[in-house]
């Protein structure tokens, strides 16, 4: 039997670069999404077929899979290798047809998307909810979401030890998004371990408008080389290992840590549930500011798209995701949506027309979990 599942990408409204270090974000998942049609196999195998590149992967059901075919074979090879070797029952496989209008490499978590949807193809075809090992190691959807971050950043988990991943580490905040997201809803969730704090409705009459700046995030020189060190250096003193003398650089990047967990994060949820929208506004505000200073992590076109968003009349508008490229959201009111993302696109295309080609414009609102829907 055929089934078929939704599994959205996410927006990190604020909260930037903290989960690793155990702060906490607020998010959402949205419309655009990864659509699948699942067939379940007879033989220990996980297939998947993009049907956009025209392109697919075959992975054994083993704790030995290797990497082969496109880039992104390996992250079917984190997801089989990781629950064939936790839990051995898993043995039969699936077929896999992926349809997606999510962006890729723009910053809503369109990796995070395709290792869900391929692990939840897989505890669903094995019945591993009705398996007693299963519900005493997953009890319940945050740990669902935390072990398919270990899944993919090769984290221990439980009784289960890490393995190589793939992907960054991190404190499962963009699992969190898609697996616990409800309609409708903001979450605000505190990370190592992952725990949801509340939820915040998003309000009906405004929409999240995302530019995708068409940048996409670079993995080597010397900005990234410096960000990089403060990030190990915050999980170091997340930690409790603290430096042998003082540094200037990470005491900086430790007062933008506090500020967006313990006065940015629930500043914003406390306001969107006022709708006290010029506080909000400023808020997320010094959120883009700290991301420009302290992180360093801002290129000029999100700089640009965060700063034009505002000057346009968005309630609120910051950069999200890794930095050093990828996607700035906004909020205004919905009946003005269209609009105001033709004039923020046609902006950015004069300031930066050889991005043309490759920025994605998105109208949207806080959407559902991945789940699985009714056949058509």
């Amino acid at each position: 039997m055929t089934r078929e599942y939704v599994v959205p990408g996410r927006v990190e409204l604020v909260g930037k670069h903290v989960d690793y270090a155990g702060g906490r974000s607020l998010t959402c998942a949205i419309e655009p999404s990864i659509r699948t049609q699942v067939t379940p196999l007879a033989e220990p195998v996980l297939r998947v077929r993009d049907t956009a590149r025209r392109e697919g992967v075959a992975v054994a059901l083993s704790a030995n899979a290797k990497s082969h075919g496109p880039s992104w074979s390996t992250y079917a090879v984190a997801v089989a290798r990781r629950l064939s070797r936790d839990f051995p029952v898993v043995k039969t496989g699936v077929e896999i047809q992926l349809h997606s209008d999510l962006p890729v490499s723009a910053g809503l978590s369109s990796s995070t998307a395709l290792v869900v949807a391929m692990a939840t193809a897989l505890v669903d075809a094995n019945d591993l909810e009705q398996d007693a090992g299963w519900r005493t190691v997953v009890p319940d959807l945050v740990a669902r979401a935390a072990y398919f971050a270990a899944i993919e950043t090769g984290a221990p988990f439980g009784p289960f030890a890490g393995d190589p991943g793939v992907g960054v580490r991190g404190g499962a905040q963009d699992h969190a998004a898609i697996v616990c997201a409800e309609d409708g809803m903001m979450g605000q969730f505190q990370y190592l371990p992952l725990r949801l704090e509340r939820r915040v409705p998003w309000p009906n009459e405004y929409a999240i408008v995302i530019a995708a700046s068409g940048v996409q995030a670079t993995k080597t020189g010397n900005a990234r080389d410096a960000y990089n060190r403060l990030s190990d250096a915050m999980v170091a003193h997340a930690r409790g290992v603290r430096p042998d003398r003082p540094d200037p650089q990470l005491s900086a990047r430790l007062e933008q840590f506090h500020q967006e967990t313990e006065v940015i994060v629930p500043g914003v949820a406390a306001a969107m549930q006022n709708r006290d929208f010029a506080t909000l506004g400023g808020l997320v505000h010094r959120s883009q500011s700290l991301a420009e200073r302290v992180l360093g992590n801002q290129v000029p076109e999100t700089v640009f798209l965060a700063r034009s968003a505002r000057e346009a009349g968005a309630i609120a508008a910051t950069a999200f995701g890794a930095g050093f490229g990828g996607a700035v959201w906004a909020m205004v009111p919905s009946h003005d949506a269209a609009t105001f993302a033709g004039l923020w696109r046609a902006g950015y295309e004069r300031a930066f027309p050889q991005r043309r080609a490759h920025a994605k414009w998105i109208v949207t609102r806080p959407s559902g979990p991945a789940r699985e829907v009714a056949s058509a």
